[in-house]
């Protein structure tokens, strides 16, 4: 029996498609397209909604900076709510996604590595997804690499049935406001957030500034960070990966960074850790 692990070779990913997902990638997109003939400036700015508190909440905020890093603390309840949100993303349940951005780091742009650009622009944006290994639903794997998650019921069965909560909500889009409602909120959304996260994995890792000089080739992108609450300063992350705050400048836009001293300010996160840099190094250009 082959070992299970995460594989980065190129050689070894482009050999076989993973026919499901490439399926479920071209619905959605055809999906995303039929948004664009259903125009609807309410299905529109319930789209932009559902993406804050899916990507901006439930990637940035859940699976990033709390689940993968422990950038602060919170209480269960709110835990569990960022998890649900960020499964409303497509991008799989939080142990899933936990294990392999841990992998990422502790691989970053070195053998091993799940989508280091290195493998290819295409390779780190979409093709880890249509070609790399399948471990969506494989919860058993996820808990050697996030078995602080997998020590928890609630994430171990949401990482199994991650997709139920998507399903839900198409459901209920469905009932509240028809196929227009749908193609915005679920399609068009989903692809939207897919590819914005993407970006991170793929144009953070090729193009931008570095302030630091990290180990890998992380690089901070203004423009991503617009696109994803503030992920896009990935060179910062990867010099203070903890630190729940990623644009460490001010004229660095973090989002999610706001979001965090709000929610702060009201009780409902604490012990937030920050970076502690005496000076900002002298950035280097692209």
């Amino acid at each position: 029996m082959p070992v299970q692990r995460f594989r980065s070779s190129v050689l070894y990913s482009y050999s076989t498609l993973n026919w499901f997902t490439a399926f479920v990638m071209i619905a959605f997109h055809v999906g995303a397209v039929m948004a664009l003939l259903h125009f609807s400036w309410t299905a529109v700015a319930a789209a932009v909604a559902f993406h804050w508190l899916a990507v901006g909440l439930g990637i940035s905020l859940g699976y990033h900076r709390l689940h993968t890093h422990r950038g602060y603390k919170t209480s269960k309840a709110f835990e569990y709510f960022l998890a649900m949100c960020g499964t409303l993303t497509l991008e799989g349940g939080p142990m899933f996604w936990v294990a392999t951005h841990r992998v990422h780091h502790q691989h970053s742009d070195t053998d091993g590595d799940p989508h280091t650009p290195r493998d290819g622009g295409f390779w780190a944006h979409i093709g880890w997804i249509l070609f790399g290994d399948t471990h969506h639903n494989n919860t058993e794997l996820m808990a050697k690499y996030a078995p602080d998650l997998a020590a928890d019921p609630f994430y171990r069965r949401l990482n199994t049935y991650h997709y139920l909560p998507l399903i839900v909500l198409g459901v209920a889009m469905l009932a509240l406001g028809g196929w227009p409602l749908v193609y915005w909120t679920i399609f068009f959304r989903v692809c939207f957030g897919l590819h914005a996260t993407w970006l991170v994995n793929s144009a953070t890792h090729m193009w931008g500034s570095r302030r630091f000089n990290t180990h890998d080739d992380s690089r901070n992108s203004w423009w991503v960070a617009l696109l994803t609450f503030g992920e896009g300063w990935h060179n910062n992350h990867h010099a203070h990966p903890v630190s729940a705050r990623h644009g460490l400048a001010w004229y660095e836009f973090d989002v999610s960074w706001i979001t965090l001293r709000a929610l702060d300010a009201i009780g409902v996160v604490r012990d937030l850790k920050v970076a502690k840099i005496r000076r900002v190094p002298q950035t280097e250009a692209a």
